[in-house]
């Protein structure tokens, strides 16, 4: 492979994991609260 391949796989690699670890961080400090349904 070309040197120009390997810093494009390089980087499209950093940005799937960068992505994954940003989202798990975000769902980590923002987690979704489920809905009270009020009691009929």
């Amino acid at each position: 492979m070309s040197t120009s391949a390997i810093v494009m796989m390089a980087v499209a690699i950093a940005v799937v994991w960068g992505g994954l670890v940003a989202t798990v961080l975000w769902i980590w400090r923002h987690p979704e609260h489920p809905e009270q349904d009020p009691p009929a």
